[in-house]
């Protein structure tokens, strides 16, 4: 009879923190293994992990980076207690390894694992970690990265550049041929970047003269939409406007190029499609590391990087008239970017949680 396990699954806040652990919790589960998340009731994992089948454990946990003194006084409280409850779990459940792709919510069950003693391995996806995996580089079993520049902060031979698990669907999408209209896919993520929107609607003017020739696949968010449905509709630009895309490999496979912020979920998926991007980095993230993910773009010649503040309507336009000229370029930044993507996350990072249980028990 094969080994069977129990994974604590930690991190949340976000969807990119929450769907690549449910890639990685849907291969374990395949295998025979059982997974049981830890997370917060704001969090995306509280809606995303129960349609799953997954049973979410609740706690209260607050960030420390970015806030003033008395949320820091309460978040620090909160990690106490609930770093407290989560070694008293961990000695009860006896998991055979904690997996943690970071945050502030990845802190209580991964101190509490850590002092129990029982394994940790982390996912991470940013060029440069975040608080939480670099508090504990020194302590995890493995590291697996995205960026090979990553394995600088954690201890030699404990790292393995796995890549973020993306849909199979984006590593299927064809190279696009030449062709008009030139199609540009904006995107701020699923909650939209006002920036991103704002310079798309100082362009429709100069856009709506190029008529046919350029076309726009523009996704808002949903807070954003209406703000701006009305006035693109009325533009006369070529395209289309819509709060969210549910069907995002099917987007970018229509797109010459993509628009759109750094995080690691966005530049994953830009790799494995092989996309031109034009990346624009959140100035307010955590460690600024949608920066340093632009940068590593850059660096390999797969996509041009912005800064928000530089991002206007004039800019955007000055870019799409560089690129939709240039197809050779855009060929070579799409075969940069494929160059960067690593295929079959998940499972890999199911092999190695799996050894690193059996090692343990």
């Amino acid at each position: 009879m094969p080994d069977k396990f129990l994974f604590v699954m930690a991190g949340g806040g976000t969807g990119g923190h929450v769907i690549p652990l449910l890639a990685v919790a849907r291969e374990l589960r395949s295998r025979g293994d059982d997974c049981v998340f830890v997370g917060t009731r704001r969090g995306a994992e509280a809606r995303l992990v129960p349609v799953e089948g997954f049973p979410l454990e609740m706690i209260h946990a607050g960030g420390l980076q970015g806030v003033g003194l008395g949320q820091k006084i309460v978040a620090t409280f909160e990690l106490v207690i609930e770093t407290w409850n989560q070694f008293r779990k961990m000695g009860s459940r006896r998991p055979s390894a904690v997996f943690s792709l970071g945050g502030y919510v990845a802190g209580p069950p991964v101190l509490g694992a850590l002092l129990r003693g029982v394994p940790v391995v982390v996912m991470e996806p940013n060029a440069v970690p975040g608080l939480t995996n670099r508090w504990i580089a020194r302590y995890v079993r493995s590291a697996l990265i995205n960026f090979p520049e990553t394995a600088r902060f954690f201890p030699n031979g404990r790292t393995e550049v796995t890549g973020l698990p993306v849909r199979e669907e984006f590593f299927h999408i064809p190279a696009r041929e030449s062709a008009q209209p030139f199609t540009i896919l904006i995107t701020g993520g699923s909650q939209g970047a006002l920036t991103l929107n704002r310079a798309a609607r100082d362009a429709w003017p100069k856009l709506r003269e190029l008529g046919d020739a350029i076309y726009i696949i523009h996704q808002t968010g949903p807070l954003h939409f209406e703000e701006f449905r009305t006035a693109f509709e009325a533009s006369g630009v070529n395209g289309e406007m819509m709060p969210f895309i549910v069907d995002m490999p099917a987007a970018f496979a229509r797109a010459d190029l993509v628009i759109c912020r750094s995080g690691a979920g966005a530049v994953s998926e830009l790799a494995a499609a092989g996309k031109a991007s034009v990346l624009i980095p959140y100035p307010y993230a955590a460690d600024d590391h949608q920066r340093h993910n632009a940068e590593e773009f850059r660096n390999a010649g797969a996509a041009l990087l912005v800064g928000n503040a530089e991002w206007t309507g004039g800019k955007m336009l000055e870019i799409i008239r560089q690129l939709s000229c240039n197809p050779e370029g855009l060929r070579t930044m799409g075969e940069r970017a494929r160059s960067l993507a690593h295929r079959g996350a998940a499972g890999r990072a199911a092999d190695i949680l799996e050894g690193v249980a059996r090692e343990s028990r």
